[in-house]
């Protein structure tokens, strides 16, 4: 039985790894990976390929970058001609990404059945594109694989009569619990100078904290302040670096030697292995948050809202927002070792791809 899996920006290669190896132990199917070229960093690309384990795609649509809609609607045209040409039994997508809701929608237009990993993630901000697709997504799909109890009860909330919803745990996980003893062996800050546990990790990425020049240029202004108390490294994603030049700020994000240490974006393992000897994160990413409570490592969230609270409830994030009077004080905190631990979280447990594959089989039968 054929089964695509979809993926298309490096997070999601993460999270198609754990499902990926459980499929293939499974004689009842035949995966096949398709990657929508949706990333424009192909260098990059290739090491998150390298470094996972992971087989080159069966299928690269090759879309290339672009605005969302202009990009979510190339990616649907190219993979439903894939979908005419050698139709699988089911199509499996991950996350929130424009490749995710648009696979989805080509996948339902065909009637082919449609898996969604990561379904139910609500932020309840509409204003952000990653909502837009979550909920698209969540409404063609027939299995909705959650990975907090949180998104059973959005689901639940929402029309989903007639669907499956079963609660796997978090892929992504599995992943960091693998590949962790070689990041440790890795020593990625001692290589840059850096003592385990005094210094932090920045990421800056989403529109809401990059598109508005002022917004930026504040965020970029607070890290130069707190960074003369703790140095920070600052893999500088690609779309920020471009928000900084139209606000002029480039300057802000830092040098190689400075109290900001900017640097190209990592590979996932070397990624991994500066998180787990921070002191903090300060990130808007959705992934870091989850890694980050895995680790426990203190996490402070630069949004007002996120879909993964879990990661409060449970785990070591606190939402600060953009505003320096809020993450000050926070960042403070933690330097002061007044941060809360965190606990585990269920079903984040090293083995959710095995859950995954389990409820593929039974549904698809």
């Amino acid at each position: 039985m054929q089964i695509d899996l979809v993926v298309g920006a490096r997070p999601n290669l993460v999270k198609l790894r754990p499902v990926l190896r459980a499929l293939e132990k499974r004689t009842e199917f035949e995966p096949r990976v398709v990657h929508t070229g949706q990333h424009y960093d192909a260098a990059l690309n290739q090491v998150f390929f390298d470094e996972l384990g992971l087989p080159q795609p069966a299928v690269d649509l090759g879309v290339g970058a672009g605005a969302n809609s202009g990009l979510t609607g190339r990616i649907l045209d190219s993979y439903e001609r894939t979908l005419l040409e050698n139709p699988p039994a089911a199509v499996v997508v991950f996350g929130d990404v424009n490749g995710t809701v648009a696979c989805a929608f080509a996948a339902a237009r065909r009637n082919i059945p449609v898996a969604h990993v990561e379904a139910g993630l609500r932020s309840f901000d509409r204003t952000m594109p990653e909502e837009v697709n979550r909920v698209l997504t969540d409404t063609v799909a027939g299995l909705l694989l959650v990975s907090e109890p949180a998104g059973i009860e959005n689901l639940r909330a929402e029309d989903t009569r007639g669907k499956r919803i079963r609660e796997v745990g978090n892929v992504m996980i599995d992943t960091l619990l693998d590949l962790l003893p070689a990041a440790r062996q890795r020593r990625c800050a001692a290589a840059l100078g850096l003592e385990p546990g005094r210094y932090g990790v920045v990421t800056l990425h989403r529109p809401s904290n990059v598109d508005d020049a002022a917004t930026l240029t504040r965020l970029l202004q607070l890290l130069n302040d707190l960074a003369r108390e703790l140095p920070l490294v600052f893999p500088v994603h690609p779309r920020t670096v471009a928000a900084a030049e139209r606000a002029g700020v480039v300057h802000l994000l830092g040098s190689e030697g400075g109290p900001v240490r900017r640097l190209a974006p990592r590979s996932y393992i070397d990624h991994l292995s500066l998180m787990q000897e921070a002191a903090l994160v300060l990130t808007d990413s959705g992934g870091m948050q989850e890694e980050s409570a895995v680790l426990g490592v203190p996490c402070l969230t630069l949004r007002e809202a996120t879909e993964r609270p879990i990661t409060i409830r449970l785990g070591t994030s606190r939402l600060v927002g953009s505003d320096p009077d809020r993450i000050r004080p926070a960042f403070a905190e933690v330097l002061a070792g007044r941060w809360p631990r965190g606990s585990a979280i269920p079903l984040w447990d090293g083995v959710a791809g095995e859950r995954v594959a389990a409820e593929l089989s039974a549904w698809l039968g």
